[in-house]
């Protein structure tokens, strides 16, 4: 029986994230998951929100968007369209969030609100890690 689960993090441009780790809490649309080796399987939609992970005393977070998470034994699969790691610049992300947010008011196509969005979405949760952090 293992002691560890393989937390994977998919985004549509690369692996976000990819380690074995003791436990990890999603942001499930009913409230948090908290996922154990040799979990039940489980198949379910992820909210936008904080994914936290257990490696020994390290705590590993990542903000990510909605997706789906697939539970099988000791193998966590996460695909998201968004996945922000810890190492975010305040300064950065809150003037990134301003730029997109004051693009709001613009008048755009649909394709293009969209990207504004989730600018701000991804300017959003890379804040959120930072304030948690503190």
């Amino acid at each position: 029986m293992a002691n560890t689960l393989k937390l994977e993090i998919v985004t549509p441009e690369a692996v976000a994230f990819s380690d074995d780790v003791d436990m990890v809490t999603l942001p499930g649309t009913e409230g948090e998951i908290g996922v154990y080796p040799q979990h039940v399987p489980l198949m379910t939609m992820v909210a936008p929100g904080l994914v936290v992970a257990k490696k020994g005393t390290q705590e590993i977070v990542l903000a990510v968007g909605e997706g789906f998470v697939e539970i099988v034994g000791d193998r966590v699969s996460l695909l998201t369209a968004l996945a922000v790691s810890s190492d975010a610049d305040e300064a950065e992300s809150d003037a990134a969030r301003k730029r997109a947010e004051a693009r709001r008011n613009e008048r755009m196509g649909a394709e293009e609100s969209a990207m504004v969005e989730a600018a701000v979405t991804h300017s959003l949760a890379r804040l959120k890690i930072k304030h948690r952090r503190r």
